[in-house]
């Protein structure tokens, strides 16, 4: 059965970016949907002509215009929706006002979901990389499965990978959980089932309570194994039959992950890289991995090329991503699995597209965040780049780009570097906060 080709020419692509969804975390975590529903308007980055974006949050229009500048991209050519609700609402009549009738390629979701799912069936269309919709569906159960903390351990350790020691249990199981693995290692992280970002991650034992770079609720208490700990700082995540992960705290020198791709026709690594975390929070991201971690990288891609057959045997086709956590003495330790397109997604893409348009060969990049001493409106901080000669410059490939629009605080700007090698990018990010910080 021929598969839906989302870089084909066969027409327009709908990409829903449907950031709020229980694919990632509980539905009830409504603030951190609706943080996360904030980054949507990064997926302009993937627009072509003919292509409708559905967003749970506006895409500015000054941000939009800067993105089809960027990409080449007729502004008039593409079509933003966003349904109200934030995220909630059926989106599909707005959807079919905007493509008017025209033919569809397919439905490019963020996840795999059963709402994504859902708008494919109401446009009549397949969800990318499927055949049909029915396709899509009879792989919810594995996305839904290795989005999970319990069960990415579970098929983790039948395909070889090493993980921390660790034991998943219910919520009231956990304390006990705590005070065992304690008593082994003098220290654990807790974490939910389903978390993404460090969302809901707690330390023990630690004295202070800490909010990470990211606003994530990364929680620590006071807990040694002669001071049981009773679990009452858990997040509400779950219910009361809600699954955690308790497991050894271990020292990590680095984050790593690599983002593959599956489906029929196989696994292939599409990058790998360094992510920037505070507290166990992401907070960006570096690629390539640099060369001296070239074993690292052939862990992560041997266990990736594992677990791509995994999901390819029970009907999971597309992008996922791998992350894993290296020890001062080098060892390499799987964390969890993330089975859709993830914050690191779309800005690969992005700046693949930008070096391919430059005729430059694959750039380093790294995504982060920087502060402007006052609020500014989103020209504003792009007249700033520009001043300090910062921006990103199609003619030599490199620079700076602000990835996903104005903040909600006009401050705290999500930015992607792109440069030829990593020193470049390194230079660019030191530049940028001297620039926006007033030190330089």
């Amino acid at each position: 059965m021929r598969r839906a080709d989302p870089t084909g020419p066969d027409g327009p692509l709908v990409l829903h970016a449907n950031l709020v969804s229980g694919l990632a975390v509980d539905p009830e975590e409504r603030e951190v949907l609706r943080a996360w529903a904030e980054q949507a308007p990064r997926e302009a980055w993937l627009l072509r002509p003919g292509d409708v974006l559905v967003s749970p949050v506006p895409v500015g229009e000054e941000f939009l215009r800067y993105v089809c500048g960027l990409t080449g991209v007729p502004r008039d050519s593409v079509a933003v929706v966003v349904p109200p609700g934030a995220g909630t609402a059926d989106p599909y009549p707005h959807v079919a006002g905007a493509v008017g009738g025209r033919p569809l390629r397919a439905l490019l979701p963020t996840a795999l979901d059963g709402a994504a799912i859902g708008l494919a069936r109401a446009l009549g269309v397949p969800v990318a990389p499927y055949a049909s919709p029915a396709e899509a569906e009879a792989a919810l159960g594995v996305t839904g499965l290795l989005n999970t903390k319990a069960g990415f351990r579970s098929a983790a350790l039948a395909l070889g990978m090493r993980l921390p020691d660790g034991l998943v249990r219910r919520r009231a199981e956990v304390p006990d959980a705590v005070r065992e693995l304690l008593a082994s290692y003098g220290r654990v992280v807790v974490k939910p089932d389903r978390s993404a970002g460090g969302h809901g991650m707690v330390f023990l034992p630690r004295t202070t309570s800490t909010t990470s770079a990211t606003g994530a609720a990364s929680t620590t208490g006071a807990a040694s194994a002669a001071d049981p700990w009773a679990g009452g700082e858990l997040p509400p995540v779950g219910g009361p039959e809600g699954l955690w992960v308790v497991e050894e705290r271990v020292d990590v020198a680095r984050s790593v992950s690599v983002q593959m791709e599956t489906g029929p026709g196989g696994t292939r690594a599409l990058f790998s890289g360094e992510m920037r975390t505070a507290e166990g929070a992401f907070t960006g991201y570096l690629s390539p991995l640099p060369a001296p971690a070239a074993d690292i990288g052939a862990t992560l891609e041997a266990w990736g090329h594992a677990l791509g057959g995994f999901l390819a045997a029970r009907g999971y086709a597309g992008p996922f991503g791998l992350d894993a956590m290296v020890t001062p003495g080098g060892e390499v330790l799987a964390g969890e699995s993330n089975v859709r397109r993830t914050a690191t997604t779309t800005p690969h893409a992005m700046a693949a597209r930008l070096a391919a348009g430059a005729g430059t060969g694959a750039p380093a990049w790294a995504t982060g965040t920087a502060r402007t001493p006052a609020a500014c409106s989103f020209g504003e901080a792009v007249e700033r780049l520009r001043g300090g000669r910062l921006a990103y410059d199609p003619a030599r490939g490199e620079g700076v780009v602000l990835y996903a629009g104005p903040p909600p605080d006009g401050r705290t700007w999500r930015y992607a570097v792109i440069a030829g090698d990593h020193a470049g990018v390194a230079r660019y990010e030191e530049r940028l906060r001297a620039s926006w910080t007033g030190t330089g």
